[in-house]
């Protein structure tokens, strides 16, 4: 469990068009992570 203050472990996620995207892509910027479950969405 990550606490406040961690650093997030490296992962690779799906984008919404199917690219792979890793956190490392994101390096030295600022990140939001919204996850949400499909059910009920459009997605």
């Amino acid at each position: 469990m990550l606490e406040t203050g961690m650093k997030a472990p490296e992962f690779k996620l799906q984008d919404q068009n199917g690219r792979e995207v890793s956190l490392s892509d994101f390096k030295g910027k600022k990140v939001i992570l919204f996850f949400y479950s499909k059910d009920m969405t459009a997605g």
